[in-house]
């Protein structure tokens, strides 16, 4: 009799084992997959545009609506807005497809949206578009700053003949863009140099530089009532 209870204890344990095992080796199939995230379309406040849908809040002051369109497998949104005259950053977060912010008025801005979803998945950002806020008392609107294109900043150029070619991008909502003054030397790009007229939205022109000198430049787009913008201060080193 003990030799059979021996025997059946034994089987007994082996079967409960056998059972943990089986359980543990379940776990080590479950696996977590990241989700794609899509980039967000965005619908408002429109492109290159004056936005006049802001709500008054004050002299100075106006609510805006931002929306975009839902991104694939998105859990919640930051959307990132740049005042291009003071080059001040926001942000601000929603788990919807809309925010309303209060921004100063009569200022040009630049925003663009990050999607993001479960930890695992890579934000995705959407395109950045420009608008002015326009304000009450707003009847002609200064252009967007200069966008530098070439070169960018801190890039190294080579000259050709004692010349480099910049190139800027440039936006009026007004479209009465009337000319560039461009700002080159080598130690604050405060130095006037040449007055460029203004054909289309991108702009190039040549400079007339030194080989091993570090650079500094700016634009300044001006319109045909006398409102003017900069691009801000850029360097450049020429090889």
């Amino acid at each position: 009799m003990k030799k059979v209870g021996l025997i059946f204890s034994f089987i007994l344990l082996n079967n409960i084992f056998f059972g943990c095992s089986s359980g543990g080796d379940s776990n080590d199939d479950v696996s977590t997959v990241a989700l794609t995230i899509s980039a967000p379309n965005l619908i408002s406040p429109k492109n290159n545009e004056a936005c006049l849908d802001g709500i008054v809040v004050n002299d100075t002051q106006s609510t805006l609506y931002f929306s975009w369109g839902a991104s694939l497998n998105a859990t919640n949104y930051k959307i990132n807005i740049k005042n291009l005259t003071t080059q001040q950053n926001e942000q601000f977060s929603s788990t919807t497809t809309s925010k309303e912010v209060t921004l100063n008025s009569s200022e040009p801005y630049s925003w663009y949206v990050t999607a993001q979803g479960d930890p695992l998945s890579a934000p995705v950002d959407s395109q950045t578009w420009k608008f002015y806020l326009a304000g009450d008392k707003v009847i002609n609107y200064a252009p967007f700053p200069p966008e530098i294109l070439s070169p960018r900043s801190a890039a190294t150029i080579t000259p050709i003949d004692g010349e480099i070619v910049v190139q800027w991008n440039c936006i009026d909502v007004d479209n009465d863009l009337l000319k560039y003054e461009v700002f080159l030397d080598t130690v604050d790009g405060s130095t006037s140099i040449k007055n460029v007229n203004h054909e289309s939205t991108t702009t190039e022109t040549t400079l007339p530089v030194e080989n091993s000198t570090t650079y500094y430049w700016k634009i300044i787009a001006e319109d045909s009532n006398g409102n003017k913008s900069s691009s801000g201060v850029y360097s450049f080193i020429t090889s």
